[in-house]
């Protein structure tokens, strides 16, 4: 059996095993892709698509990431200015080898779809992020913001930001400080002393009861 393809803007005609080189997908080698833009089927009889066979799909593997040979571009005006230009490019492809052939039921394989690496948008990025991850985002930042510390004697923006990288959101949590806190956050801080010398527990402490 062999069937049509489309991908990268152009058809290819593939059998099992072949191996050919297409426009660069959004796949690394290894990865197991389905073209979904089949064209016709050949074998026992002969399918051609109106312009594409639902259901059909060519299943392939990733071997490898190249690129083509270099192509020569060059330019030159020789009237007024007489000016030259060259330049060459060598267009990135993925190498690939056919597994399979599906006439059918290939919209339910669950393999990922080829689709080309200039093609992947920021609407299909997000329509694969997982719920769960997209809900934790919003929850994420609102702990990130807690308190405002440069209420705190001696901490400005910058030192701010470098409690919140600690994991410093909140009064409460400086309220709370032990001597063995206090320690390694001034070797974090390197500004040794600076808490105590500053008062901020007990700054901490009025301000965590509101």
């Amino acid at each position: 059996m062999f069937a049509v393809i489309k991908t990268g803007g152009k058809q290819y005609k593939v059998q099992s095993g072949d191996m050919l080189r297409v426009e660069k997908l959004a796949a690394e080698a290894g990865e197991t892709v389905q073209f979904n833009e089949v064209l016709m089927l050949g074998g026992d009889s002969l399918v051609v698509g109106a312009p594409m066979i639902a259901g059909a799909g060519v299943q392939a593997e990733v071997v490898d990431l190249v690129k083509a040979d270099k192509v020569i571009h060059y330019v030159k005006r020789r009237r007024k200015h007489s000016s030259q230009r060259t330049k060459g490019h060598r267009q990135k492809l993925s190498l690939i080898r056919v597994t399979d052939i599906l006439p059918e039921g290939a919209d339910k394989s669950g393999v990922k779809a080829a689709v080309g690496a200039g093609s992947v948008s920021v609407a299909a990025v997000a329509a694969a992020t997982p719920k769960a991850e997209k809900a934790a985002k919003p929850a994420k930042a609102k702990a990130a913001k807690g308190d405002d510390l440069k209420v705190l004697s001696g901490v400005g923006p910058a030192l701010e930001k470098k409690l919140h990288e600690a994991g410093v959101t909140s009064f409460a949590q400086i309220a709370a400080w032990t001597e063995a806190d206090v320690a390694a956050m001034d070797e974090k801080l390197s500004f040794k002393g600076r808490i105590e010398r500053e008062g901020w527990i007990a700054q901490a402490q009025e301000l965590a009861k509101g």
